[in-house]
């Protein structure tokens, strides 16, 4: 797959490198900023759902470029794998914080106060946090690991 010439996969990675981050980062706020959860709830979670799609379609790309050149295979198969785990991550990732948007209490940013979401269980609410900020970390650490990975297979 090619856009003008240049592989996909080298036009879609510049995209998850910003984004999945960005959506780790959302997802840590919307745990640890109370005050700001009604203006972070939903952006978090429609951009962790987001970067589902565009994890799959960096790996999808990436495959399609080590299929049309295979003296590549070896070189890139450490970060191949790497970015199967990342696409499977952002899964985790979009889950946590489905769950996270939906559990966790917060204000609403109507005046009328209709919208705010109610503390339901303590600790649920804990467990919810504490494993949001888990997976974005595993999240961030993936994406650097991935594109390190990737950058030595191409100029190393």
């Amino acid at each position: 797959m090619e856009i003008a010439g240049l592989p996909l996969h080298a036009l879609v990675v510049h995209a998850a490198v910003v984004l999945i981050p960005l959506a780790a980062l959302a997802a840590v706020a919307l745990v640890v900023l109370p005050t700001w959860r009604w203006l972070l709830r939903w952006p978090a979670a429609v951009l962790s759902v987001a970067v589902v799609g565009l994890a799959y379609l960096a790996t999808t790309s990436g495959e399609s470029l080590e299929h049309s050149r295979p003296q590549l295979e070896q070189l890139v198969h450490e970060h191949a794998e790497r970015g199967d785990r990342l696409a499977t991550l952002t899964v985790v990732l979009a889950v946590v914080v489905l769950a996270a948007a939906l559990v966790l209490p917060g204000d609403s940013a109507l005046l009328s106060g209709r919208g705010a979401r109610l503390s339901r269980s303590r600790v649920l609410e804990a467990v919810v946090a504490v494993v949001v900020v888990l997976v974005a970390v595993l999240v961030l650490v993936q994406v650097v690991l991935t594109g390190d990975s990737g950058a030595r297979a191409v100029w190393g």
